[in-house]
C-alpha cells in the first residue's frame, strides 16, 4: 500500500513539474502580487529585488523578454531583460543584480504564475519566489499555495510581502 501511494505522489509531483515548466502560455500582462526571499533586504523598499512586473513575452529562440518596473529615487523606472533558456527545459539565465537562475514551480497561464529564483551575487547567493497574477490581485487559495511554496524552500513568513499593499507603479505602466 505504502508503494501504491509513493507512486502516485511522484506522479503527481512529475505532473506537476512538467506543467510548471511550460513557459509557452505565459505571454502577456502580469502583475506582482506576491514577493518572497530568504534574504528580506532584497526586496523591501529601496531592495534591488522589489520589481514590479508588467508583460512577459516568449520568444521565437525560447527566450523570455520580461518587462517591469523598480523604484528608484522614488521613481518607477520601466526595465526590460532578456532571459536566456538553458539546457534544461523550462530553467532561464538573466543577469540583474547578479546571476539569476529561475524556472516555473506552479502555474495557471490564465490567471497566475510562481517563479523561483536563485540568485548568485560575487559568491553571495540567496532565493527568491514571485507570485504575478493576470489581474491586480489573486484568490485567497493562491495566495495560501505561495506562503506553502516560499516555507516548503525554507522562506519564513515573515519575508513575504504583499505587493499589493504598496506602489506597484501602475501607473507608470499604463504609460508605458
Amino acid at each position: 500500500m505504502k508503494m501504491l501511494w509513493l507512486c502516485v505522489a511522484l506522479a503527481l509531483v512529475g505532473a506537476q513539474k512538467e506543467a510548471a515548466a511550460d513557459v509557452s502560455e505565459i505571454s502577456g500582462e502580469w502583475y506582482s502580487i506576491l514577493l518572497s526571499s530568504d534574504d528580506r533586504e532584497k526586496i523591501e523598499e529601496n531592495g534591488s529585488m522589489r520589481v514590479f512586473a508588467r508583460r512577459i513575452d516568449v520568444l521565437e529562440d525560447s527566450s523570455l523578454s520580461v518587462k517591469f518596473h523598480a523604484i528608484v529615487n522614488g521613481e518607477c523606472v520601466a526595465h526590460e531583460l532578456v532571459a536566456d533558456p538553458t539546457e534544461e527545459e523550462g530553467v532561464y539565465t538573466v543577469e540583474y543584480d547578479g546571476h539569476n537562475v529561475f524556472h516555473i514551480i506552479d502555474a495557471d497561464p490564465d490567471e497566475y504564475v510562481i517563479f523561483y529564483v536563485k540568485n548568485d551575487n560575487n559568491g553571495e547567493g540567496y532565493q527568491l519566489i514571485h507570485l504575478l497574477g493576470r489581474e491586480p490581485d489573486v484568490s485567497s487559495e493562491i495566495r495560501e499555495k505561495f506562503v506553502q511554496l516560499s516555507q516548503e524552500h525554507g522562506i519564513v513568513k515573515e519575508n513575504i510581502l504583499d505587493l499589493t499593499k504598496t506602489d506597484r507603479c501602475l501607473q507608470a505602466r499604463d504609460q508605458a
